[in-house]
């Protein structure tokens, strides 16, 4: 990735509009917000207050109405769908609230999934997986499926696979949202990880746990930015 200065996201008058029947709806106005390179950045607010769609624009995918929307140097706003899908692929892990697993393959190779659409060696691909599940501490989970596993497990792996090719920004929504508070901590201590390894991390939450790592706040209400503590 190309990169002129210290930011990983700028986004400069963000607006995000849905065609609703014969209606409109405007989810997002005028986001303006720069995320300095390994940092952590937890996005705040009411539940519908834009957060999801924040996070899927700045990961490619979704595009803006309006506004400009710049990741790791790349101007996302205008590219096609085949420079998006290979960007996330390669530069943008995701982790969402439901898990998004493949319920019919294991652990392992939920895992190795994103490493296998970019044709890396199986060996390479056999040592990240081993890595990454002993970083989530699953790695006696390896050949199990995810209906085998309970909801902090899945988000666990969920983390791991969106980890695969060692991108350089994460985006998780509401990642502990489903889970009870054992199980949070967890997801919470591999967030703490992937700070301590300056990767840069964006957290859609209301978790004040993972709040507490953040370096930005971002607090958004009716698609409008209301506060920024920087």
């Amino acid at each position: 990735m190309i990169q002129n200065d210290d930011s990983m996201v700028v986004t400069h008058a963000v607006e995000k509009t849905y065609q609703v029947g014969t209606g409109k709806i405007k989810v997002l106005t005028d986001i303006s917000i720069s995320i300095p390179k390994g940092s952590f950045v937890v996005l705040g607010g009411p539940s519908g207050s834009g957060k999801t769609t924040l996070l899927n624009i700045i990961g490619g995918l979704d595009k803006p109405t309006k506004g400009t929307v710049m990741v790791g140097g790349e101007d996302l706003t205008e590219q096609d769908e085949d420079f998006l899908a290979d960007f996330r692929c390669n530069h943008v892990g995701f982790v969402f609230q439901a898990y998004n697993l493949v319920s019919t393959l294991t652990v392992a190779e939920n895992i190795a999934f994103p490493m296998e659409w970019l044709q890396k060696p199986g060996a390479e691909i056999e040592k990240r997986i081993t890595d990454l599940l002993k970083m989530v501490g699953l790695t006696h989970r390896e050949n199990h499926f995810p209906s085998q596993l309970s909801g902090g497990e899945q988000q666990r792996v969920a983390f791991a696979r969106a980890l695969a090719n060692d991108p350089e920004i994460i985006l998780a929504d509401e990642p502990t949202g489903n889970l009870d508070i054992n199980n949070a901590q967890k997801i919470t201590q591999v967030l703490q990880l992937l700070k301590d390894q300056g990767k840069t991390v964006i957290v859609s939450t209301h978790d004040p746990e993972i709040r507490r790592l953040a370096d930005q706040v971002f607090i958004l209400d009716e698609g409008k930015l209301a506060s920024a503590d920087e």
